[in-house]
């Protein structure tokens, strides 16, 4: 039985487990089939997922047309959270270039996502990526006036510093944050946990599963498409990947002793850092996400938390999580 959780203080109340839905069109190879898309979208609010995540920039536009055409007959049922925030040309969808979010834009974006989106409110809409040509009190100005119009509800940053974080706050709350967290990527637990926690903030973690790697299912031999963005990952080297095994062997361990898979494994353990943590893996095959889905039955103890800390600790992971050019644009 699938379970909720509610994203910090703002009452927005989502499955433990959501869908990220970025790959089906994007990034980790050619878009898939959209028919089974529809399908696998539809079967996961089948099996207890209520929260979907889509973005603007992912295609661009294809997601969301997918998304939205997939989630119109059961629109009251679900959340669906998108982004605003990279200068994308809405004629062509080609990118301009980096980021945008000048009010008048941000509205702008609002207006083409719900069309896409075949619905009259966006529950959560997050910035993308921190603009450093515009104040983040006037993004959320921007979005505070979209959820007087009714078009939006909820209010996120993604990749966001904290005091990016504290500042967009203070003008109208924050539901959620969205960056990379998993025992792949563990940046966010130094200063990042502990300001949602003080400010009540959710936090939703993307590649709660590394990019796949803690799955089990890659190693130093497996090969990319060429158009899959792992191929430009410093951590997704040969060499990085090899090095990086120690992990998952750490992760099958706990897995085969709790009769659950390294997925599973890497799942239970994200909603065990904080009950305000809802992490949306994402996927093209249904049977990975109902063992996705499965893992909210997965439960860790104190000992196995435990013991995933102390054996995890004394690991040096190679590589960054992102090509440098990335970077630069996460953590303002």
């Amino acid at each position: 039985m699938m379970q909720t959780r509610k994203l910090g203080d703002s009452g927005l109340e989502v499955s433990a487990i959501g869908l990220g839905c970025m790959s089906m069109t994007s990034a980790y190879g050619p878009a898939a089939d959209k028919g089974e898309m529809i399908r696998l979208i539809r079967g996961a609010h089948d099996l207890g997922v209520t929260h979907f995540d889509t973005a603007e920039a992912y295609g661009p536009f294809a997601n969301e047309e997918l998304v939205g055409e997939a989630l119109e007959p059961i629109r009251d049922r679900v959340t669906i959270a998108t982004k605003f925030g990279f200068d994308i040309d809405p004629a062509t969808g080609q990118r301009r270039g980096g980021t945008n979010s000048r009010p008048a834009h941000v509205k702008a974006v609002a207006d083409a996502s719900l069309k896409r989106l075949r619905t009259d409110r966006i529950d959560l809409f997050y910035q993308h990526r921190v603009d450093p040509d515009v104040p983040i009190e006037d993004v959320a100005g921007a979005v505070k006036e979209l959820i007087a119009e009714g078009k939006v509800r909820h209010f996120g940053l993604s990749e966001a510093g904290v005091r990016t974080i504290r500042r967009a706050h203070a003008v109208l709350p924050v539901t959620a944050l969205q960056s990379e967290y998993s025992l792949f990527y563990r940046g966010p637990e130094a200063e990042l946990l502990p300001a949602l926690e003080e400010l009540g903030i959710g936090f939703v973690p993307f590649s709660p599963l590394g990019a796949g790697f803690l799955t089990g299912k890659i190693d130093e031999n497996t090969k990319f498409d060429s158009t899959d963005f792992r191929n430009m990952v410093p951590r997704f080297s040969p060499e990085a990947r090899k090095a990086n095994m120690v992990l998952v062997e750490l992760v099958r361990s706990v897995a085969e002793r709790k009769g659950a898979t390294p997925a599973q494994v890497a799942l239970a353990w994200l909603l065990a850092q904080k009950p305000w943590i809802v992490p949306i893996p994402g996927t093209t095959k249904v049977h990975r996400l109902e063992e996705n889905l499965g893992a909210v039955n997965v439960a860790l103890n104190a000992d196995d938390l435990r013991q995933i800390e102390e054996s995890a600790s004394g690991l040096k992971l190679e590589g960054a999580r992102l090509p440098e050019a990335m970077l630069k644009m996460t953590g303002r």
